[in-house]
């Protein structure tokens, strides 16, 4: 089975699909990989690395008119989708509830495709769990971030000019990237906070050495997937008042907090960012999804109210090398549980295909994007 792997044509994206020691493992068992010319330039893994690995470069072009199998990071367009044949089997991050004509476009050509974000969160697919690799990397970034924006330094200093206090970190959610975040800013030094709607992940913070911010009521908040499903207006007035009465003191507040289908809740008013000290950092992880902060600006950099707000779309992607090497495993992992060199299984009622599998055969089989689609 031939695989081909499109070079990254999104904005701020320096990530590719497979890595050459990934294609090397894929050739060892049976499959023929292409990769287009510079895919993995900006991951600095270069043309010649993947020669040596056995792999074919070759134009985008060449790489869609002859391949079963097509590998990408982030969804594919619709533009791209135009040169793929027809009967060609995709697997990206799609975020498939949110593309509805790429769906269309898909099915014209009965065009199969698989999407990362969708893979489930069990025993057996934790490998290929695509979405918490990269949530791990991006929750460390995003504390780097906070650190190299602020003016002051993590750890408690005892000096004979003085004492330096350690610097106090707020955290909204503590899913991957927010316990990744708690454990980078507690290596670092900082005195870490953690808010978050689900009361189980009480213990987890606590294991990091982060303090647990309870709010009352969140024992009633609905969780799907690992994500909050469902909020109520009583609760988000409730998580308002105690992040009111925390961010004063915050010189970092990293912001985590995401609804699966939905716009990101907004956490951060401009009225807690005039209450914040001037020097203050924000770091939005949630910007893509309409952001946290009142005042983010999707990739940028902006200074409100004396406080700055980072607002960088794709974290993950500012770690390259290692964002790349995981998305690999993830990705290739997934390959082979769904086929072999010889071709797909299509094992309709198996989890991880049921689960990950979007469009095929001309129809969107994918229960919780159709779902989602249709109530928009």
């Amino acid at each position: 089975m031939k695989i081909g792997v499109l070079k990254e044509r999104k904005a701020f994206e320096n990530r590719v699909a497979l890595t050459p020691a990934v294609v090397k493992d894929l050739i060892k068992k049976g499959f023929e990989v292409m990769i287009e010319t510079d895919a993995g330039t900006l991951s600095s893994f270069s043309d010649e690395e993947y020669i040596q690995s056995g792999a074919n470069i070759a134009t985008s072009a060449a790489l869609a008119a002859d391949n079963q199998v097509v590998l990408k990071v982030n969804a594919f367009t619709e533009e791209e989708v135009l040169y793929l044949q027809p009967g060609t089997i995709l697997i990206s991050f799609m975020y498939a509830y949110t593309t509805p004509q790429l769906l269309v476009k898909l099915n014209e050509k009965r065009i199969s495709s698989f999407s990362m974000d969708a893979v489930p969160r069990i025993s057996r697919a934790q490998k290929m769990d695509a979405l918490s690799s990269q949530a791990n990397l991006a929750g460390y970034k995003a504390v780097m971030l906070g650190a190299n924006y602020l003016n002051k330094i993590f750890p408690l200093l005892m000096t004979a000019a003085g004492t330096i206090t350690p610097a106090k970190v707020l955290i909204f959610g503590a899913g991957v990237a927010g316990l990744q975040a708690i454990a980078t800013a507690k290596r670092l030094g900082a005195v870490v906070e953690v808010t978050d709607v689900r009361p189980e992940t009480k213990e987890q913070v606590e294991s990091l050495g982060g303090r647990f911010l309870s709010v009352e009521g969140a024992e009633e908040v609905k969780v799907e997937g690992g994500y909050a499903k469902e909020v109520s207006a009583e609760f988000l007035q409730k998580q308002k008042e105690l992040i009111n009465t925390k961010i004063k003191d915050a010189q970092i507040v990293i912001t985590t907090a995401l609804v699966i289908g939905k716009k990101a809740p907004l956490l951060v008013t401009e009225e807690m960012v005039k209450s914040m000290r001037p020097g203050s950092v924000i770091v939005d992880m949630a910007v893509e999804s309409g952001g946290n902060c009142a005042l983010s600006v999707i990739n940028e950099v902006v200074t409100r109210h004396g406080v700055v707000i980072v607002g960088f779309s794709n974290l993950p992607s500012l770690l390259s090398a290692n964002a790349s090497q995981l998305f690999a495993t993830n990705i290739s992992t997934l390959l082979l549980h769904l086929a072999d060199k010889e071709g797909f299984k299509w094992d309709m009622e198996e989890g991880v295909t049921k689960g990950s599998l979007i469009t095929h055969e001309g129809t969107t089989v994918h229960e919780f994007t159709n779902s989602i689609i249709s109530k928009s």
